[in-house]
């Protein structure tokens, strides 16, 4: 199968499942929104060795937020309940409530089990919190020095979908980081997902466990490294190929996941010099979910 003359493997990415929130930051401008956004979802690529695998979803106006001012989603993910509460509770409270101006809201509703965030955090109040209603939310106004932090009482979560994946063969180096940054900017226009690595590209593929050392659970995928081909050691890389790069994507559910998959192959396949676009998997050793490159078309 080709798109644009881009071969697109037979292969799958295998995916697993993790717990997912979706947090609406708002502030006083866009920019303090996106900046309060940006810290609360760093040191967040990988579970691998994040506590949390984190990025921003998207920006809403004002038009469409609760409190009528410019905001962004957020999605914090963790395969546990309790350690995703706890990155709710760090990331708000060092992050968010740290930032002027902001606010923070549930987007994800579930009556039977809520992370009860906005209720610890109030207590930073030290007494002098307040609780009020804004667009029927209950939220917490918290006094800080540059007026009062408003955070929504508790946040919902869900089950998600992690790790969604496609390779990006190029004939150089340059070619394959301009097919990865056009294909990161078409995801960014699919909602309920996130490409959690820097600048949405990930530049360490990695594989389930390590061949040389018993005490690492992941380590470089080998076969996939450009100069370790070029050294002349087996290879899973085309000889004509010398750029490899990876996105990786997380979602609110296995649709959103493959829409994304789809939107960002598709733009990658428009760029000069990609050669194909294939997947990471690892025998289904890592998640239940493979998600088949050619079936997403």
């Amino acid at each position: 199968m080709e798109i644009n003359g881009v071969e697109i493997k037979d292969n799958y990415a295998e995916a697993f499942g993790i717990k997912v929130t979706r947090i609406l930051i708002t502030a006083a401008t866009k920019n303090l929104a996106k900046v309060a956004a940006t810290e609360a979802t760093g040191y967040g690529t990988s579970v691998i060795g994040c506590p949390a695998e984190a990025g921003i979803d998207c920006y809403m106006p004002p038009t469409e937020t609760p409190d009528g001012r410019p905001g962004y989603v957020i999605m914090i993910c963790n395969g546990s309940k309790k350690k995703l509460d706890h990155e709710l509770l760090e990331r708000i409270g060092m992050c968010v409530l740290t930032a002027p101006t902001t606010a923070a809201f549930n987007l994800l509703d579930d009556e039977d089990d809520l992370l009860k965030t906005g209720f610890k955090l109030k207590f930073f109040g030290d007494g002098y919190e307040e609780t009020l209603e804004i667009d029927g939310r209950k939220m917490h106004a918290i006094p800080i020095m540059s007026g009062d932090f408003l955070v929504e009482d508790k946040f919902g979560y869900k089950d998600g979908v992690a790790g969604g994946n496609f390779f990006i063969i190029a004939n150089s180096k340059m070619s394959g980081l301009v097919a990865a940054e056009v294909a990161v900017d078409a995801i960014s226009a699919v909602p309920n997902v996130i490409t959690p690595f820097p600048g949405g590209m990930v530049a360490s593929g990695s594989k389930v466990g390590c061949n040389s050392y018993d005490f690492l659970d992941a380590s470089t995928n080998e076969k996939m490294c450009i100069s370790l081909k070029e050294k002349g050691l087996e290879s899973n890389i085309r000889e004509d190929a010398h750029g490899v790069f990876e996105i990786v994507i997380d979602g609110a559910d296995e649709e959103s996941v493959r829409a994304a998959m789809k939107a960002g192959i598709e733009a990658a396949c428009t760029v000069d010099g990609v050669l194909e676009i294939d997947a990471g998997n690892f025998g289904g050793n890592l998640g239940a979910y493979k998600i088949n490159l050619q079936d997403l078309f």
